[in-house]
């Protein structure tokens, strides 16, 4: 039997330790920040080695952090790029090739989702309408800030498809102030470097030769901002932070003025940056990673499983800093565009890189020694045919891994009003092009096509300035040498419209639609213009043919209604217009036309029940009221009749 004082201590001792262990406090949750800056290249950061910019706040996160010096995007365009990033696949999986007529599939992990699931609060706030919640990048989010004002019937400002970063930011900190007291995901998005560039002042004024760099020091400032919270919340220091571009700008360089239609590395190379807690100095990674890394790294640096459908992979080891693995140092990463396939029926691109060489698969294949020639201007295809055979084989596994027989995106139908705001960002969206699953070497080979790319770019811009005539002479320029463009003829056709002279316009989207006939939205326009040209029963026709093409066109819908209206047949009008309030319940316009078309018809109690709907959707517009007032009148309830009478007038423009 062991003595008592013996007893005793040991006893004493067993309590001792288990006091010292409850004294010991829990290891903090951490916190996770996404900064993505849109159209950044790493080249004009300041702690890439750019002299000419001051970007003191992104400087100090990197002095704080690791800096990786070769970041590859997969895309270079903002959202299928960011859907790479935000789901760890690559597009061959997740069907985001592009910018239109795709939605991330809900069946798809992201990065915010498995957070959630965690226990994590997740915002977003965004800053162009080309993340917008309908493209599927809002799976996860608790508070998701797009928030654009338009829809298909709104001709709202342009200036309301981006916001600037300052108003980025106060909607940023306002959430974070409400939400930093739990473990949270933050993701702030800035687009100020996307052109146009037009920083505010003081930029304006100290970077007038380099606007493009302006908007980078505005964003900077932004990125500060937040990071300053978090220090003086106390939360810094148990926060995972990544800041990274989405994709670069060529700024001329191939005779590209922006991004997307090529995978040059002034597009491709992007800024990545990674704080995690542990992490206490300034360190650089020279290995070359890919933007389909984020999600892994950022799940395992909080300890959480990565979904089995992640296709990039944890760089956890290369932010340790006794991580030295000669294999990474042979990586191949992979990039795409298919802009110039899926819009202009040209050939897309897709390339393989690893630290010495980037292989480009073209129509003309292309090779470059990075070490030797760093801005890719001396195409070494053909005197290095074994090394380029070598990557092209790296690239053909690659596609081959990646692809898992069948693309997650849903379809969408592409949105007029979107499709427009999203030209005035310089997103050109047209259906002229095929499959992109499919490759064909017989498509022209885009380097061959950028003069023509950047004459309809300009024509664009023209035209949503109102310089209708100046964007048609610069489009029938590119008719001359592309007979067949479909955007040339479709944007020679709206441009027609805008000058109401529709005969034209209806000449040019026939073309259109003979050229792409799966093309909804050109149909979609060549109705509205045949209708605008008197050839109603030619604009029923091609109305119904949108809505084959595409059923979730409320808006098609409205104008076959109204063209029905206009040849007198209103069964068909009524059957039309409730078509278009069954596709978008909130669309007052069409309960209205719905309402007047019942109350013609005699059905009052019908009338009356849309039109009370249209009402409450819209209470501040006096029409609405009018139509209501009517039917009441007619149904013999004077009182609520003359109530929605004073209401218009009240609410009529003095």
């Amino acid at each position: 039997m062991v003595p008592t004082f013996r007893r005793l201590l040991l006893i004493l001792t067993v309590l001792t330790a288990l006091h010292a262990v409850a004294q010991t406090p829990a290891k903090p949750a951490l916190n996770v920040v996404l900064i993505t800056i849109d159209t950044l290249r790493a080249d004009h950061v300041g702690c890439y080695g750019y002299k000419q910019i001051k970007t003191p706040n992104i400087d100090g996160l990197a002095a704080d952090g690791v800096r990786f010096e070769r970041a590859f995007a997969v895309v270079p365009v903002t959202l299928p790029s960011h859907s790479s990033m935000l789901t760890g696949t690559y597009p061959m999986l997740s069907g985001m090739h592009d910018f239109s007529g795709n939605k991330l599939s809900p069946l798809q992990p992201t990065l915010a989702s498995v957070l959630k699931q965690a226990g994590y609060q997740t915002g977003a706030v965004i800053a162009a309408a080309v993340l917008d919640s309908r493209f599927g990048l809002n799976q996860g989010f608790d508070f998701y800030y797009d928030h654009f004002e338009f829809s298909r019937l709104d001709e709202a400002n342009l200036d309301e498809m981006e916001r600037p970063g300052n108003v980025v930011a106060d909607v940023a900190l306002d959430w974070l102030a409400k939400n930093s007291q739990k473990k949270f995901f933050l993701w702030m998005h800035l687009y100020d470097p996307h052109f146009p560039y037009h920083p505010p002042e003081p930029y304006s004024r100290e970077y007038a030769a380099q606007p493009y760099d302006g908007e980078i020091a505005f964003a900077d400032e932004q990125v500060g901002r937040l990071l300053r919270f978090l220090k003086e919340k106390g939360i810094y220091r148990n926060t995972v932070i990544v800041l990274c571009g989405d994709h670069g700008e060529s700024l001329g360089e191939h005779g590209e003025k922006t991004h997307g239609f090529f995978i040059y590395n002034a597009t491709m190379h992007v800024p990545l940056i990674v704080r995690l807690p542990e992490n206490a100095a300034a360190r650089t990674v020279a290995d070359p990673v890919s933007l389909v890394d984020l999600m892994p790294t950022v799940l395992g640096a909080v300890g959480l499983e990565i979904p089995s459908q992640v296709q990039g992979r944890s760089l956890l080891p290369e932010l340790r800093a006794n991580h030295d693995d000669q294999a990474d140092r042979v990586r191949v990463l992979y990039g795409e565009t298919f802009m110039p396939r899926i819009h202009f029926n040209w050939s897309e691109l897709r390339g393989s890189e690893n630290t010495k060489f980037h292989f480009i698969d073209a129509p003309r294949p292309e090779l470059y020694d990075l070490a030797k020639d760093p801005g890719e201007v001396h195409n070494l295809f053909t005197e290095k045919k074994a090394v380029a055979e070598e990557m092209r084989a790296k690239l053909v596994g690659m596609i081959r891994d990646y692809s898992p027989g069948k693309e997650l995106a849903e379809k969408t139908g592409l949105d007029p009003a979107l499709m427009e705001r999203l030209k005035a960002l310089g997103y050109a969206g047209f259906s002229g092009g095929s499959d992109p699953t499919i490759s064909s070497r017989d498509l022209p080979d885009p380097k061959d096509r950028i003069a023509v790319y950047e004459l309809i770019s300009d024509a664009i811009a023209d035209s949503q300035h109102g310089r209708y005539h100046e964007s048609i002479e610069k489009l029938k320029s590119v008719v001359k040498t592309e007979t067949n463009s479909v955007p040339a003829h479709y944007l020679q056709g709206l441009d027609f419209y805008h000058l109401k002279m529709f005969a034209e316009a209806v000449d040019e989207l026939q073309k259109t639609v003979q050229l792409s006939p799966d093309y909804a939205l050109a149909f979609f326009n060549l109705g509205m213009a045949q209708a605008h040209a008197g050839q109603m029963d030619a604009a029923i026709a091609t109305l119904q043919r949108t809505l084959q093409l595409d059923a979730t066109n409320f808006e098609a819908a409205y104008n076959l209604g109204v063209a029905f209206i206009q040849k007198q047949q209103l069964e068909p009008a009524a059957a039309a217009l409730r078509q278009s309030v069954t596709i978008y319940p909130d669309f007052a316009r069409g309960h209205r036309a719905l309402g007047e078309t019942l109350l013609y018809q005699g059905k009052l109690d019908d009338a009356i029940a849309e039109l009370r709907r249209a009402v409450e959707l819209a209470p501040q517009e006096p029409a609405m009221h009018e139509s209501l007032a009517k039917a009441l009148a007619a149904k013999g309830l004077t009182a609520e009749a003359d109530e929605e009478t004073r209401r218009a007038q009240q609410l009529a423009p003095q």
